[in-house]
């Protein structure tokens, strides 16, 4: 076999299931990503040389993961032992670390430290760090989640899905919300801005100076923003909102709005003025499931890039910092492409709560 030659490769629906988890897995080494999706390319037919232009490696790395892979699958794609003094670890010491980690915790703690496992298993820190980042393993990191429990959760996911990535034609999709509460805050001192080796520091404590809310409606073909800060968010106010909204577009077209099941969306109020325009079409999101809705992702925007870090000593000058970048963004606005297909969506929920029932089983 010429070491520059393309080698043919032929992915069983297992091997093919894997590396696809593999190239999309957030918490792996990024090593790890690449080999997959080097073969994942090849399998597809690529060359070398166009491989590695999409991924952004040298083509030797491109044929050397290709070769390994062909001769020995996904063994292959695991690094080779270095050179250097032999290890004085075996793999049976290592797999009960990994499997202390996993499965046990310790009498005084709700999870593993570096140290107080190193004590358990008799190994040194760095060595319980090593394997821990060998096997992607951060015991001191947790995060959220919240599966929905709507009994149409795929029928509206589909509805709305659709709407994204196949909008229909002579039509507007908007997607609607309130960011409801957003403080006008002001430290109780100056704040002292960033230097050479500093970064920029605050104090902890502040003034409250009043609450706004924001109602914002995103036009997924424009990718435009037309929002209005009102002191509250009732019925009454989202009225208000739907009218502004109305005042924006021509008659003619027909408007679908993905909006949340805020109960301010379902009153009497609301479903008359639904009723009275036959061109508006209102979509719910499914309960406990806000991310398919696309003005959330512009909220997180807004609270990270103008919010968060900011001074305001009324709420005056809070709504007066979110319609400038509201003005900012609609003079240069940047799509949310939404990517992920309702099939696709499903899939992944699906596996989730696989997870979430054998978790809940082997606690049992």
């Amino acid at each position: 076999m010429a070491w520059g030659s393309a080698v043919r490769i032929e992915l069983s629906e297992a091997e093919q299931g894997e590396l696809k988890a593999r190239s999309r897995r957030r918490k792996i080494a990024r090593a790890d990503a690449v080999r997959a999706e080097i073969i994942l390319l090849a399998a597809d037919g690529l060359t070398n040389v166009a491989i590695a232009e999409r991924i952004g490696v040298t083509r030797l790395t491109v044929a050397t993961w290709r070769r390994r892979f062909a001769e020995r699958r996904m063994g292959g794609l695991l690094d080779d032992p270095r050179p250097g003094a032999p290890r004085k670890i075996g793999d049976d010491k290592v797999a009960e670390v990994v499997t202390t980690t996993l499965e046990a915790a310790p009498v005084d703690a709700t999870h593993w430290s570096t140290r107080s496992l190193a004590r358990a298993s008799g190994l040194s820190s760095a060595t319980v760090h090593r394997i821990w980042r060998a096997f992607s393993l951060q015991p001191h990191r947790s995060e959220t989640f919240k599966l929905s429990s709507d009994p149409q959760f795929v029928d509206k996911v589909r509805d709305i899905v659709g709407l994204y990535l196949a909008p229909p034609a002579r039509a507007l999709v908007l997607c609607v919300d309130e960011k409801t509460q957003i403080q006008a805050l002001d430290r109780t001192q100056p704040v002292l801005p960033m230097r050479p080796g500093q970064v920029e520091r605050r104090t902890h404590d502040y003034e409250r100076h009043g609450t706004s809310s924001l109602f914002a409606a995103l036009d997924m073909k424009a990718r435009s923003v037309i929002g209005r800060c009102l002191p509250r968010h009732r019925a009454a106010e989202f009225r208000q909102f739907l009218d502004e909204i109305e005042r924006n577009f021509p008659a003619d077209l027909d408007v679908h709005v993905v909006m949340d099941n805020a109960s301010s969306h379902k009153t009497k109020l609301i479903r008359d003025w639904f009723a009275k325009r036959p061109s508006w079409h209102a979509h719910f999101t499914p309960t406990s499931a806000s991310w398919v809705n696309q003005v959330e992702r512009f909220f997180a925007l807004l609270t990270d890039q103008q919010i968060r870090r900011a001074t305001h000593r009324s709420t005056e000058e809070l709504e007066a910092a979110i319609h400038a970048y509201i003005n900012a963004r609609n003079a240069d606005p940047k799509p949310f492409r939404w990517t992920k297909s309702a099939d696709a969506i499903r899939a992944a929920v699906e596996r989730f709560c696989r997870r979430t029932q054998n978790a809940l089983s082997s606690s049992e």
